[in-house]
């Protein structure tokens, strides 16, 4: 059978994605993604998997690591590599509740990226009612803490990459459809800084106020953006009584450059802002950082293949490197031959208007099954 042929229906792929969008996700909340793992569990267990649980570690939820049947089991094959935590706090549904409207699908979480991972379990299970046995065994790992920048998981990702020939990751696709084939360098920092506290109301001249040296460090920050690598402050916490001048406030910081000198030349300015300032003490602390991934032969082999199996579709599947990161940084950088963003169509990730296009679910399940047949 032609994996044209597979009998994928969109009311049947949708009624099973709910659940996975109801069980909200958020990466910080360990017992939430741990939910989230037991419905992903008790799927690829459904079709056939051998299913091992991965306890968390550093606070975060465990994985899950599924290997289907196959005569060269435990031989290098493909690794369909997801995450199922999200960014959408719990509450987030009633914000952005799954709902059908206009050939959109809407929920947290949907489109980045639990609607790609749904997507690939349900090709794998056509193929498997099918008969049909692909040409290399398929391991799928779900993970906890990609949108804090895999902390957690890196070693186990990059590990598991190592034991296959060929990574999937069905991230979101890019927005005109089309596929990634390489990702920009990012980095994150923690900056804190630590002021001299006194009552804000008789003694203002004696504190010196750690919020108000952050809000001179933010705008110094974000000002060394430039072509060649950005910066951007996405958190602050600070002050728990408006009647004392501050002593601590913290800030996370996220660069991001498309060739890795740039990231380390950013790295290096970071870092040398720390110091002291009238009175107030400056840290910078490096955090995670995802390495360049630039495309090579094989990921373009890989690319290549995927292109043949869109067009026989009926679309044509363009590819590009691309900003934002995925855990595809750290399996394409170690050399390994790697497809990113070949999960749904859709708009608005990690907003309240996250949504997937309801017709690209079938297109991109027929991708994922087309892949798993046609890869060797």
């Amino acid at each position: 059978m032609n994996f044209k042929n597979l009998p994928f229906d969109t009311d049947t792929m949708l009624a099973g994605l709910k659940p996975w969008i109801l069980c909200e996700s958020p990466t910080f909340d360990a017992a939430a993604v741990d939910r989230m793992m037991d419905l992903a569990a008790y799927e690829l267990a459904a079709v056939g998997a051998e299913i091992e649980r991965i306890p968390g570690r550093m606070g975060f939820g465990g994985s899950v690591r599924a290997r289907f049947p196959h005569r060269d089991f435990g031989k290098p094959g493909i690794l369909i590599s997801g995450h199922l935590d999200t960014v959408h706090p719990i509450g987030t549904l009633e914000k952005n509740p799954w709902r059908i409207e206009d050939g959109r699908c809407y929920g947290p979480g949907i489109q980045d990226m639990k609607g790609g991972n749904y997507v690939s379990i349900e090709a794998i299970r056509q193929l498997i009612l099918a008969g049909i046995e692909t040409p290399l065994p398929i391991t799928v790992l779900f993970t906890p803490d990609e949108e804090v920048g895999t902390p957690s998981t890196r070693e186990l990702i990059e590990m598991e990459a190592r034991k296959n020939k060929i990574v999937l990751v069905p991230e979101p696709a890019r927005e005109d459809g089309g596929a990634v084939t390489g990702r920009y360098a990012i980095a994150r920092y923690n900056v804190k800084t630590s002021g001299r506290p006194s009552h804000a109301g008789w003694a203002l001249k004696d504190g010196r106020s750690a919020i108000a040296a952050m809000a001179r460090k933010i705008l110094e920050i974000e000002s060394m953006t430039g072509d060649d690598c950005t910066f951007s402050v996405g958190v602050v916490h600070a002050g728990q009584w408006v009647n004392c001048v501050s002593s601590f406030c913290d800030a996370e910081v996220l660069s991001m450059a498309k060739r890795q000198a740039d990231l380390d030349r950013g790295i290096e300015r970071m870092l040398a802002l720390s110091g002291e300032e009238n009175d107030v003490v400056i840290e910078v602390t490096r955090g995670v950082t995802r390495p360049v991934w630039e495309p090579d032969a094989g990921t373009m082999a890989v690319y290549d293949v995927a292109r043949g199996v869109a067009g026989e579709i009926g679309f044509d599947l363009t590819h590009a490197s691309a900003g934002g990161g995925s855990d595809g940084n750290f399996t394409g950088a170690l050399g390994i031959p790697t497809l990113d963003s070949i999960g749904v169509r859709g708009a608005g990730l990690h907003t309240l208007g996250e949504h997937i296009q309801i017709d690209s679910l079938v297109e991109r399940a027929q991708l994922m099954a087309g892949l798993l047949t046609r890869l060797k």
